[in-house]
């Protein structure tokens, strides 16, 4: 398992922030993302012995709080006697902060910076304050000023037009869970597909990952991080919602994702499986619950405007939660959680990873793109629906090239090989497509378009062979290829 200290899937960032002090010159810095996905650690642990570094966190309280917390903060970090008296407005910390004396290059960093004001008109007030001292002219010197906090949107909102620190910002960036890959790479386990397993109830969260042992079987510590009712990933899960600023009604939402993770997928579906009205309040959450990174959605490639979207829950952790644990609460409340997970949890698992598996074999596509050559997708996609004769087809793989190709294929968690009737059903379901008048599925069909199979457990010699021989390009991986460093 990697060292606590060990920075995963950061390397870039911290390139970037590295980069910027060293330019020596006064540098804003915007850096966001949802709660737990390793801001912190980040710009904790990126300057080491090359700056002086002031790290302060605004809480949820009043400004004139905030702003007193932050100044008795800055004088127990240097050492001074700072008089809150002496800096009643934030123009006056902004100065001082900017104009602090350091033999050393500088770094200030401000994290939940949307605590600072009340409301967004508020918060707008303060970025002006900012701006007015971030334009003043001094002496050139290396210093760095980071902006940090876990309201996406509103921290988003700093670099758009209208805000008094458009254009401002010398860098922005948006910190996302790690992926399939390097979640499982924190998670520690060396077997692929305990690894799959893992980012499947763990999601990609660092903070979900870093309890999990891998001394301990994947199971075990589903049962005693998840099922517990007082396991430490199932209460960051559950208050998750109650900690994003702004969110009122969280019984709704709540009820939202629980209709989600539970495989409704479109509008209708989601407004009889949460019991809410299917009306612009409906769509309103859903698209908050998308800005927060919570909820996916998506058409068939291909699809025209007025076709509805398909929603699902982003995370896997939220997924696992709202499919397994939420519906069996008062089981896990009253009986052991460990039977609970024998009996009705593991023997589902595999039929979960399903959707799973599908996400991971995206990144996978990406992360090994360069690496393997693989062609450039312009519109990576799936299709589902029903074909001209009414019939159920669903199709795994269907994205759009940049080159005027489709790719098509089939992902399948399976414990034995795939044998060669999933390629059959595949070319057939290409066939059917294409006689519904589903236009890009004539071209998916041509020797040309290349074929993508992603089996967990591989493919048998007759796959293979009737795989190869129907197209010029191939692609066939097993979980160990989707898992190679």
């Amino acid at each position: 398992m990697p060292h606590p200290d060990v920075l995963i899937d950061r390397e870039t960032e911290q390139a970037r922030l590295r980069e910027l002090l060293a330019a020596g010159e006064q540098k804003l810095v915007l850096v966001y993302g949802r709660r737990r996905v390793g801001k912190t650690y980040l710009l904790g642990r990126t300057w080491g012995d090359d700056a002086s570094s002031f790290y302060f966190t605004a809480a949820e309280t009043t400004p004139t709080q905030n702003r007193e917390a932050l100044l008795s903060a800055l004088a127990e970090w240097s050492g001074e006697t700072i008089h809150p008296e002496d800096y009643p407005t934030w123009r006056s910390v902004f100065r001082l902060l900017l104009e602090f004396r350091s033999p050393e290059p500088l770094v200030v960093t401000l994290d939940e910076f949307q605590y600072l004001g009340e409301n967004p008109r508020e918060l707008n007030a303060v970025a002006s304050e900012l701006n007015a001292v971030w334009e003043m002219r001094r002496p050139r010197r290396p210093l760095v000023l980071v902006l940090a906090g876990s309201a996406v949107r509103t921290l988003e909102a700093l670099n758009e037009g209208g805000s008094p620190l458009y254009g401002r910002f010398a860098w922005q960036c948006q910190l996302r869970p790690f992926n399939y890959w390097h979640a499982g790479e924190l998670a520690g386990y060396a077997d692929p597909r305990d690894r799959a397993y893992v980012y499947g109830i763990f999601g990609g969260t660092p903070r979900y990952l870093s309890p999990v042992d891998p001394g301990r079987t994947v199971g075990e510590n589903a049962v005693s991080l998840m099922l517990n009712p007082t396991g430490e990933v199932r209460e960051l899960v559950q208050t998750a919602l109650l900690q994003e600023q702004g969110l009122r009604e969280i019984p709704k939402y709540v009820a939202i994702l629980r209709a989600v993770g539970e495989g409704r997928t479109q509008l209708n579906e989601i407004a009889q499986g949460s019991g809410l009205e299917l009306d612009t309040a409906l769509r309103d959450k859903l698209e908050r619950l998308m800005g927060l990174d919570y909820v996916r959605a998506g058409r068939n490639l291909g699809a025209k405007s007025r076709e509805p979207f398909r929603y699902r829950v982003s995370d896997p952790a939220f997924r696992f939660y709202y499919r397994f644990v939420a519906p069996l609460e008062s089981a896990l409340a009253t009986q052991d959680p460990g039977a609970v997970w024998e009996q009705h949890i593991a023997p589902n698992l595999d039929s979960y990873m399903g959707l799973i598996f599908e996400g991971i074999v995206e990144e996978a596509y990406y992360r090994l793109q360069g690496r393997l050559r693989l062609p450039l997708v312009a519109e990576w996609g799936r299709w589902e629906g029903l074909d001209r004769d009414r019939k159920q087809l669903e199709m795994d793989v269907a994205s759009m090239l940049m080159d005027g190709r489709v790719l098509t294929g089939s992902i399948k968690w399976h414990r034995d090989p795939v044998d060669v009737a999933v390629h059959t059903q595949h070319l057939a379901m290409l066939d059917r497509l294409a006689q519904s008048g589903v236009s890009w599925a004539h071209t998916a069909r041509e020797p040309r378009s290349p074929l993508l199979y992603v089996s967990s457990a591989g493919f048998t010699d007759r796959f293979v062979e009737a795989a190869r021989e129907s197209r010029e390009e191939v692609y066939l991986w097993s979980l160990k290829d989707v898992f190679q460093p």
